[in-house]
């Protein structure tokens, strides 16, 4: 099945295509540290340059998949509206791959805490074990670490994420492993919304926001 998947729920844009015999084209753009990424400029930029490597048309996708967040708001609505578009444009089936289920994927033994900074000291978090969903997609503190281990018990919990790398001290304490924060496992895959989507064609791309976005917040004040 070919198909082309992208994730912008993060800073970084992330895109991948599958292609004939399975091979997987896997591209990423890497902002520089504190920015909010460049999704606008690198989203379609990284796909056409993603299905030029795997030889694959636009006309040839069967399927269309999307990181669905949670994550930055103004991210999550460049790459849904984009893939959205993208799906009509082609009339190719189009479907939603959560962005803290496709984190966790990295990791492929034993629970996985998913971890994403979500800014304003807080953090999205979910748990996963071989792609079940532990604990669904919510927003906590670091402060509400320890809850969320402590529901695990001694289970082996390792954490990924740009939120694991932020608390590592805290993760550290509590016992979970965290990967070196130079880990692949770090960066939501786009290759692994491919897989998921190829295993859940009918999932429903709707955002997960989760949270109010921070513009609605300062006009609200």
């Amino acid at each position: 099945m070919n198909v082309l998947a992208i994730d912008t729920a993060t800073p970084s844009t992330a895109v991948a295509v599958v292609g004939p015999g399975g091979a997987v084209v896997d591209l990423r753009d890497d902002p520089a540290a504190g920015s909010r990424g460049e999704h606008g400029e690198r989203v379609l930029v990284l796909a056409a340059a993603a299905l030029a490597q795997a030889s694959v048309e636009w006309a040839e996708l069967e399927l269309i998949a999307v990181g669905t967040g949670p994550g930055g708001y103004t991210g999550l609505r460049i790459g849904i509206a984009t893939a959205r578009g993208l799906a009509r444009a082609h009339a190719t089936p189009l479907t939603g791959v959560g962005t803290l289920r496709a984190l966790a994927a990295s990791l492929r033994e034993g629970p996985t805490l998913a971890l994403i900074d979500a800014r304003r000291a807080e953090l999205f978090a979910a748990i996963y074990e071989d792609d079940v969903e532990v604990l669904a997609p919510r927003v906590i503190s670091p402060s509400g670490l320890p809850e969320l281990v402590a529901r695990l018990g001694e289970r082996g919990l390792r954490a990924v994420g740009d939120g694991a790398i932020a608390c590592r001290a805290d993760l550290d304490a509590l016992g979970v492993e965290v990967p070196n924060n130079a880990a692949p496992a770090h960066h939501v895959s786009a290759a692994a919304i491919c897989a998921i989507a190829i295993r859940e064609p009918r999932a429903d791309p709707t955002p997960l926001y989760l949270r109010r976005p921070d513009a609605e917040l300062a006009l609200e004040r």
